[in-house]
């Protein structure tokens, strides 16, 4: 696995440099569209887990008012909607929201598959995945378990699908779960908002 993880490496730094210049102009429009639909920063920023539990700041199209608590999964949120702005529901249905991530995939916070980085207080999606070694390689803009369920999976599941990522994990299984991801996304399958996991505080 550890001469995969290199090769895998290697792939990311490519196709990330590759999707930011391909997906330029899409930024500009979306960047244009949420600084006209509300106040506030472009980009949103969360402490999220990444490889070996460490943490790292991941980026998204802000979707959500400025004044939106936070660190808290928004289905845990009491009426969710009112904070989603109007061009954000457009840009978390289609998962547009997600662009930016091709940033942190540069960087080497994330990879384009693997398990998706938890919120830093998730200790109990943490914890299970700990029973799987899914701590132990590097998260992902989509996984196995997106394209097995995505939002509406119980952390249990999740854990575990995880862990069926981190068994299998080779450059098929990578294209699996990459072409598996957008059959996914185009049908808009298992969104809820807020994503999967409780809040422990």
């Amino acid at each position: 696995m550890k001469l995969y993880l290199v090769i895998k490496r290697l792939i990311d730094i490519i196709l990330s440099l590759l999707g930011l210049i391909i997906l330029s102009p899409i930024f500009l429009v979306l960047i244009i569209s949420i600084k006209l639909d509300s106040k506030g920063p472009v980009l949103f920023k969360q402490k999220r887990v990444k490889i070996h539990k460490t943490h790292f700041n991941i980026l998204k199209f802000r979707t959500m008012r400025i004044d939106t608590p936070n660190d808290v999964p928004t289905h845990m949120l009491e009426n969710p909607d009112q904070w989603i702005t109007k061009v954000g529901k457009f840009l978390r249905k289609t998962s547009l929201d997600e662009l930016p991530q091709i940033i942190n995939i540069l960087k080497g916070d994330m990879s384009i598959i693997g398990p998706r980085p938890a919120l830093w207080n998730q200790y109990d999606l943490i914890a299970e995945r700990d029973k799987y070694n899914a701590n132990d390689v590097p998260v992902g803009l989509t996984g196995w378990a997106q394209i097995n369920g995505r939002d509406e999976l119980p952390i249990d599941v999740k854990a575990k699908l995880d862990g069926e990522y981190t068994k299998k994990i080779s450059f098929l299984f990578d294209l699996k779960c990459f072409f598996g991801t957008i059959f996914s996304v185009l049908r808009t399958d298992g969104v809820v908002e807020g994503g999967t996991g409780s809040l422990n505080k």
